[in-house]
């Protein structure tokens, strides 16, 4: 199960990563990014991008079992 959970996490991280890079306008990150705005006013992409790249590893840990 930790398998599932870690492709689950790394596709997700690159999805996070990509839209971070491109500032891409698809729904779910636009909704994603205006919440995140309150906060984080103009680095709001690069907390994405610093957030995908932590899924990413941690997608990985989970699916080489270290966790």
């Amino acid at each position: 199960m930790n398998n599932v959970y870690g492709f689950i996490m790394v596709f997700i991280g690159i999805f996070f990563i990509v839209s971070a890079f491109m500032e891409t306008e698809f729904i779910v990150y636009r909704i994603m990014t205006s919440r995140s705005k309150l906060l984080w006013k103009h680095n709001v992409h690069h907390f994405y991008k610093v957030v995908g790249i932590i899924l990413v590893v941690l997608g990985f840990l989970f699916i080489f079992d270290v966790f």
